[in-house]
């Protein structure tokens, strides 16, 4: 059997950011060869991984990236709270918003070097974590919000004039009113559908006549929609205002929000 000495231990320390004892195992079993030793620790890694794969990841943060006529945000999820805050996870976050800067624009999709990265990660903290979501918006004009606690963020696209203060408060706006579309015709047609079934039972169980509770029913309908669609929503800057009033001839093209584990 070839002699494992210190240095190369070391060596593979560093590279695989596995303890010694498992570094000089790897290699007793590699009998000497780094590269086969590597090898080995990868694949138990991945065992590992797969096992920890099943315990439940509910804590997290997002991460955002300012890109010339564009942002990109990600979610990256772990176990804890005390994880999140790990230097560790946190610099796999930046990695994962970095690769994530070079997909095109709309949902980003896990890549090879993505799930390494996490793996990586996993190895060092031993808890369970993943890329759990992420998306890239290309416009005219950015704004991005991100929560004192890195758990809730914002990045929103428009097109036409608007001003520093106004793209903060609509960034702003969207973190605490989540809306669920830009306008009306966004809101998912299923749920607008549920939504109208409800109304038309309750107006049925009230014994209003026929006519008036199909108003009744309309007035719900109209209520749901502009509590949902962001256009419509008022603006908490100026509750006697609508986004679209504050926004004047500008036009959000796209948003996203997350909330980790929402």
């Amino acid at each position: 059997m070839a002699e494992i000495t210190a240095a190369m231990v070391k060596a593979l320390r560093e590279e695989t950011s596995q303890g010694m004892m498992e570094c000089k195992k790897a290699l007793q079993e590699a009998n000497g060869d780094i590269d086969a030793a590597r090898d080995l620790l990868r694949k138990k890694g991945l065992v590992k991984a797969e096992k920890k794969a099943e315990r439940a990841t509910t804590e997290g943060l997002v991460g955002i990236k300012l890109l010339e006529g564009g942002a990109v945000m990600v979610e990256a999820r772990c176990e804890t709270d005390f994880c999140a805050r790990n230097d560790e996870f946190q610099e796999m976050l930046a990695k994962l918003v970095d690769l994530a800067a070079d997909q095109p624009a709309g949902d980003i999709q896990a890549t090879e070097a993505m799930t390494e990265t996490v793996q990586a990660a996993l190895a060092k903290i031993g808890e369970n974590m993943s890329f759990a979501r992420g998306t890239k918006i290309a416009a005219p004009r950015i704004g991005t919000y991100l929560h004192h606690n890195k758990k809730v963020g914002v990045v929103v696209g428009v097109e036409g004039e608007v001003s520093e203060e106004i793209l903060s408060g609509l960034c702003m706006h969207i973190a605490f009113a989540d809306p669920m579309g830009i306008t009306a015709e966004d809101i998912p047609a299923d749920l607008v559908e549920k939504e109208r079934q409800f109304a038309r039972q309750e107006a049925i169980d009230s014994g209003k006549p026929a006519e008036i509770a199909e108003k009744m029913v309309e007035g719900k309908i109209r209520k749901f929609l502009s509590e949902r669609a962001l256009v419509e929503q008022m603006f908490i800057r100026d509750d006697k205002k609508k986004v679209k009033e504050v926004l004047g001839g500008a036009k959000v093209t796209a948003f996203a929000r997350y909330a980790v584990g929402g």
